[in-house]
């Protein structure tokens, strides 16, 4: 395996200090914007001088920290380079306010989204110094802003639902009420991890391929692929597929109840936004599934099985703030060689293939295929000394790449 990345990691386990102790309460932002939003859209309308006007901006709250506020405070603050000794890995793995800090975001969840729906159904914010209720462009914000908190909650999930911990897997699938998305916690625990970097998995982004053609092709793939994994696991145990121990199932019961719930106390109102939430919430998910591992693959070995997923499978960004915000999900190579490894303790490895800035950033990259490639592609090319044949290829543009790079595509044979 790699070493770390950083010199800095190399400090004496007597003297060294996890600097982002503290830092990962700066997680709970997320789960708790729109309440600060709420804050800063009283203060304004409270001042006036013009600022009422402008004041409903704080219901983009959630679209404003992703791609405004968090790209910057990346550029400002860089990479981190901070690893843990060996030595003191154990203990940090066993300390438990780390675990807290996941656990934490799991009410402030609740709360944003139940106070989101207040916030569709109102007519009366006059405490807030707001004429009536909401305009449908202000709940539209509210929305995506409490789809930016569920998207990242889908990450609290995987954090969660890697881990052998009961409880920790029952609150994976708690997180994913939300958004709708309860068949993750099976499809990337043993589909994705299982297949990363291969052309059979679903979830793994390919060379030449937009974020556009990858997205529906992730959605239905990791569905179906979670559906099916799920009915051989219980067909080994002589179950049917509706046997309430189904994962998938129950997963989704979760989501029916919770918004089932909602709707009963806030009215058939409430579900325009909670669709374009859960919506635009597991596509943030995918958004960072594609940036991920995209162009990457795992050679076959002489047997014809795909060799084993090492840190040169997965594609790192080592921005601190971003990290501190999605626990440490973008050391992602140290994840898919340790996935069991809690977030304080993953580390950045030499030779894992670098993002050129923190995920925020990539994301709205991502969403511009032209941009996105005159980025990226050239950094796949040179992860493999420029050996295109090593390459991940979207198959409807293989031929056209191959060509391009002066490679038969009969003389390929990947």
């Amino acid at each position: 395996m790699s070493t770390p990345m950083h010199s800095r990691s190399a400090v004496p386990a007597a003297e060294w200090r996890d600097r982002k102790r503290h830092l990962w309460l700066l997680g709970l932002i997320p789960p708790t914007a729109i309440f600060i939003a709420t804050g800063f859209v009283a203060a304004m309308n409270a001042i006036g001088h013009g600022l009422q006007h402008i004041s409903p901006v704080w219901w983009w709250i959630g679209p404003l920290l992703l791609f405004v506020i968090l790209p910057a405070l990346d550029v400002f603050f860089g990479p981190d380079g901070d690893n843990p000794p060996e030595e003191l890995m154990e203990q940090l793995e066993n300390d438990k306010y780390y675990r807290y800090c996941i656990y934490a975001f799991i009410p402030f969840q609740f709360a944003s989204l139940i106070y989101a729906c207040y916030l569709w159904t109102t007519d009366d914010l006059s405490w807030l110094g707001v004429d009536g209720g909401l305009s449908v462009v202000s709940k539209i914000g509210v929305a995506l802003s409490i789809a930016v908190m569920g998207g990242i909650g889908i990450n609290t999930a995987h954090e969660l639902g890697h881990k052998k911990d009961e409880l920790e897997r029952w609150l994976s699938k708690v997180t994913l009420a939300q958004t709708f998305y309860g068949h993750f916690y099976i499809e990337h625990n043993r589909g994705h991890h299982v297949r990363v970097a291969t052309p059979e998995d679903p979830a793994t982004s390919r060379f030449g391929e937009s974020f556009w053609r990858f997205l529906p092709r992730s959605v239905w793939g990791s569905l179906t692929s979670s559906i099916e994994l799920e009915r051989k696991r219980l067909e080994r145990s002589d179950k049917s597929f509706w046997h309430p121990s189904n994962d998938v199932l129950n997963a989704w019961a979760m989501s029916i109840v919770l918004w089932g719930a909602l709707t009963a106390i806030f009215g058939w109102e409430i579900l325009p936004y909670l669709l374009i939430q859960a919506v635009y919430g597991f596509s943030l998910l995918e958004t960072v599934n594609y940036l991920e591992h995209y162009g990457l693959l795992r050679q076959k070995t002489a047997s014809g099985r795909y060799e084993r997923c090492t840190p040169q499978h997965s594609w790192n960004s080592d921005h601190i703030c971003t990290n501190i915000f999605l626990y440490h999900l973008q050391r992602h190579s140290d994840h898919h060689a340790n996935p069991t490894r809690r977030y304080q303790t993953l580390r950045s490895f030499d030779g894992a293939p670098n993002l050129p800035s923190g995920y925020a950033s990539m994301i709205t990259l991502a969403y511009f295929p032209p941009l996105w490639r005159k980025v990226m592609d050239q950094r796949v090319l040179d992860h493999y000394d420029g050996d295109i044949t090593q390459v991940n290829i979207a198959p409807t543009k293989r031929d056209r790449i191959l060509s391009r790079h002066g490679v038969s595509p009969a003389a390929d044979n990947v």
